[in-house]
């Protein structure tokens, strides 16, 4: 079995692509920012979500700590701010009540650091330390707003009002449908996680073995369809289907579908960063819970992946034994690869882009909608934290489920074969779905 590579990125080459990454993350966020009144942006929207003028200043002020303090050794332009916008000091329910920056300063002070940045990227070398190497600290906080407008997408979807975003629909699938529902992944050996990728994060390190059974796998994410199937069969209804702790949950809080769909004159409806309209029969399910994924696979007969199950069907070549950076090889994703960058609202059709399969067949695993996987949020083994223990270590346990493969509200730069994104079970705001597996 050979291991995993990554395409070597030249020097020179380094510094354009941290600018770049840094360019398009700040776009986004104006883009999420600037389409709201101040008074949006100021009001909390969701217990459950900082007010959107949180996140931006806060984007701002993990990239003044992380490049120019840490990195540069500069005083802070703000000290007393920084209290505010530590994600571990003030749960995010009571971030209203905090004094913060209001929009114009909040604008004002990220790019005030914003300027800075560019001034230091232009002049440090990307190498000499484990920050810098490749690039590593620019890419990271790059990482950092990005994932942060992914949180403020979610902020936009729970917001009430009118629509204030748009996005051409995705395209309809390409070329021919899936040849079968399900894939058979075979047994053996394959390498998990990275230890080559520049600006992976620590939780997705070390490259390590690890040897899986046989098992199959679905072909593409549940779809809509399929999950009004579990709803009509009494899914909702019925505690054989459900653990404890979900059956308790939807007990308390009357859940009876995903989040934002409703019935209404006999069909379902879904409310959509603020349009009503009918679920699509052929769309990935979106925003259920771990224990919504769960439930239906058990109805179906089947179980969530593990984590390495997940990853073993996104990224081993059987042919070569080697793991590929993402499913379709080693190369950058493409809008022919995947739904990804916020290109669109919603997430495309299952079986859209077959050029993004992996070798064995299975589409959509990156893209489109988070996938649930039966697995912990739990440290590889090897695993060091870097460069801060906040980052991933503070949440290993069983409490956090793994969820793989990105939605359609991540950014390329933010999204790997081996990106790990983790969540409490409960938690169906994110754009969340799945896809089933079942032994071999």
């Amino acid at each position: 079995m050979t291991t995993e590579t990554h395409p070597e990125i030249r020097p020179e080459a380094l510094r354009e692509r941290a600018a770049a990454a840094l360019t398009a993350a700040r776009a986004r966020t104006a883009g999420l920012t600037d389409v709201v009144s101040d008074p949006d942006l100021t009001a909390q929207h969701s217990p459950l979500m900082s007010p959107l003028v949180w996140d931006l200043a806060h984007i701002g002020n993990q990239e003044e700590l992380w490049l120019l303090r840490n990195v540069a050794g500069r005083e802070f332009l703000r000290p007393e701010i920084n209290p505010l916008y530590d994600a571990f000091r003030h749960p995010r329910a009571e971030r209203p009540n905090l004094p913060l920056l209001g929009p114009q300063e909040a604008r004002g002070y990220a790019a005030e650091v914003r300027g800075r940045v560019f001034d230091l990227l232009d002049r440090t070398p990307l190498e000499g330390t484990a920050l810098l190497d490749h690039g590593f600290v620019f890419g990271m906080i790059a990482q950092h707003e990005q994932q942060h407008d992914e949180t403020m997408l979610i902020t936009h979807q729970l917001r009430a009002g009118d629509a204030v975003l748009a996005a051409p629909d995705p395209e309809p699938p390409q070329g021919p449908p899936p040849a079968a529902p399900e894939v058979l992944v075979p047994a053996g050996p394959f390498t998990m996680g990275t230890s080559a990728e520049p600006w992976a994060l620590d939780n997705e390190r070390p490259a390590h073995v690890r040897e899986v059974a046989a098992f199959r796998i679905d072909t593409v994410p549940v779809t809509n369809a399929a999950y009004q199937a579990f709803i009509a069969d009494g899914g909702y209804t019925d505690p054989r289907w459900w653990a404890a702790e979900g059956w308790e949950q939807i007990r308390a809080h009357g859940i009876g579908a995903p989040l934002f769909w409703r019935r209404e004159a006999g069909q379902w409806l879904r409310r959509r960063f603020g349009v009503t309209e009918p679920v699509p029969d052929d769309e990935p399910v979106l925003h259920v819970s771990w224990y919504e994924a769960d439930a239906y696979a058990r109805w179906a007969g089947r179980r969530l992946p593990t984590e390495a199950e997940w990853e073993k069907a996104a990224r081993h070549d059987p042919a070569t034994g080697r793991s590929r950076r993402y499913p379709w090889g080693d190369a950058d994703p493409s809008p022919g690869h995947a739904n990804l960058g916020q290109r669109h609202l919603r997430p495309a059709r299952a079986g859209c882009y077959p050029a993004g399969a992996s070798p064995l067949g299975v589409r959509q695993l990156i893209g489109d909608v988070w996938e649930w996987t039966a697995s912990d949020f739990l440290p590889y083994p090897g695993f060091r934290a870097f460069p801060y223990r906040e980052y991933s270590e503070v949440f290993f346990g069983p409490e956090h489920k793994v969820l793989r493969g990105g939605s359609f509200a991540v950014d390329p730069v933010a999204c790997r074969g081996t990106f790990r994104n983790w969540d409490l079970p409960v938690r169906r705001q994110i754009f969340s779905g799945f896809r089933t597996a079942r032994d071999a």
